[in-house]
């Protein structure tokens, strides 16, 4: 299982990395314009922090597959390292994925609310498939049993592709993830604080310096 974290906050990606084993980040649009900066400006800070062996996944913007492939390759240009164009999957999505594979690009599939769409992405070459548990689970359908159904066709197939997860509002939902198969979460940074708590190890965590404090002077 891989982390990632579904933000463009610097100062939380550089608090939760200290941390955590974080692989990477993930940004859209919408996380971008949060931000209030460039975009451009924005993902080299990311990448700045983060290094150039993580991940950094970032969206086109364009409607068609020319403006995608430009912007993608001016995304790429500007941060380097480990980078994945984030591509929506609508027909012009899918003939972006196929030029830019062509060109050496990794790809992350994104938008995703189907099994078809996951894999119709994966077969145009995308490296990711992201699709959006939350947003599924507020339309009255199963974001997790969508997930399923991708990492089962990404087997039965034998694709390469790898799912990356997305849109969490809590860690219930990324833990069935989790037990779906999926090979990675993208998640916000309250929900990943959120992962490792529980009162009963804050409890002991206690216990145990209020026992051991007098034989443990090292």
């Amino acid at each position: 299982m891989l982390y990632l974290l579904d933000t463009a906050d610097v100062d939380a990606i550089e608090k939760i990395m200290d941390c955590y084993p974080i692989a990477g980040v993930t940004t859209n649009p919408t996380i971008i314009a949060k931000r209030g900066k460039n975009v451009i400006e924005t993902i080299k800070e990311i990448r700045n922090l983060i290094g150039d062996e993580k991940m950094l996944h970032v969206q086109t913007l364009g409607e068609t597959a020319e403006e995608m492939v430009r912007e993608a390759n001016i995304l790429r240009d500007a941060v380097k390292g480990d980078f994945y164009a984030k591509i929506p999957v609508n027909e012009q999505g899918l003939k972006t994925m196929q030029l830019l594979k062509k060109d050496g690009f990794n790809i992350t599939a994104t938008a995703i609310f189907t099994q078809q769409q996951a894999l119709i992405a994966s077969v145009a070459g995308a490296d990711f498939v992201a699709p959006y548990v939350n947003r599924l689970d507020n339309i009255s359908s199963s974001g997790i049993k969508v997930v399923e159904d991708i990492v089962q066709l990404i087997k039965t197939y034998g694709l390469n592709t790898k799912v990356l997860a997305a849109s969490f509002k809590n860690v219930e939902q990324v833990h069935q993830v989790s037990l779906s198969g999926a090979h990675s979460v993208t998640i916000n940074p309250d929900i990943c604080g959120n992962l490792i708590y529980h009162p009963l190890t804050q409890e002991s965590i206690i216990d145990f310096i209020l026992d051991g404090y007098t034989y443990y002077n090292l």
